[in-house]
């Protein structure tokens, strides 16, 4: 196929409607706005039989043609809310290049096509939410509405409280200083120490990468919430359909 970028795109004047291309695809539940990019990018979206490789692209979403790797895009007609309990050993995709599980598999009986918000590392557990409404994903992650994760990190040693306030302050990692943190003790584990932590950004590995900073590398990592969204008593690699009270929750 032909690509093509923005500025090719044919008179739009006559369209009754116009949307943003990578907002349309979060709106149909493909992923968020962010990765859509990231799809824009890779030359993996048709607009009507075209490539389309460059932003700002739009369209008419009641009559244009979108796919996604060759499969027909469509908006949703339900929006759906899912909180699993990781298990490790499975990926934060939609497919996996090394045939590793995906954690959309774990998520039974459902038609819709959902995406996980966010990622999880491979050996890491715990609160995933999973769901097919772009737009919401998109408020999780964006920084400017500094959406609280916390996580349960057991590392290797026992932490001084002055490397813990270096946390808390911020650290620079790969040239960025890290945003505020609130870390607790929680209890130690032989040798080892369990703390809480809360933080709002979304940098990749970050948190193993705060604690290896300081010199106590992360051992075992699990997340325990999305803002005052808690996994409770949900067991490990299952899910349970969140409410609109739950989202709220989300963003406590």
């Amino acid at each position: 196929m032909k690509s093509f970028v923005a500025s090719s795109l044919p008179d739009t004047g006559n369209m009754k409607k116009s949307e943003r291309l990578q907002k349309y695809l979060a709106r149909c539940g493909l992923c968020s706005r962010r990765k859509a990019e990231e799809y824009i990018r890779e030359g993996r979206i048709t607009v009507d039989g075209r490539i389309v490789t460059e932003m700002g692209t739009t369209l008419d979403p009641d009559t244009s043609e979108v796919l996604f790797d060759g499969a027909r895009v469509s908006p949703e007609k339900e929006k759906l809310y899912f909180l699993l309990n990781k298990p490790k050993g499975y990926v934060t995709t939609m497919s996996d290049p090394q045939n590793r599980p995906v954690v959309t598999s774990l998520v039974k009986g459902v038609d819709a096509r959902l995406f996980p918000v966010g990622r999880l590392d491979f050996d890491t557990e715990g609160a995933l939410l999973l769901t097919n409404d772009g737009e919401l994903a998109q408020k999780i992650q964006h920084p400017s509405f500094e959406t609280n994760k916390t996580y349960e990190a057991l590392v290797r040693g026992v932490v001084p409280q002055n490397k813990v306030d270096q946390l808390e302050k911020g650290v620079i990692l790969d040239g960025k200083m890290t945003s505020k943190a609130t870390i607790r003790y929680l209890n130690r584990k032989g040798k080892n120490q369990l703390l809480r932590i809360t933080i709002h950004e979304g940098r990749k590995h970050q948190v193993k990468k705060m604690f290896q900073h300081i010199g106590h590398p992360v051992l075992h990592l699990r997340r325990t919430a999305y803002g005052k969204l808690t996994l409770g008593s949900l067991p490990t690699g299952q899910t349970r359909r969140l409410n609109p009270s739950d989202i709220k929750k989300i963003f406590l």
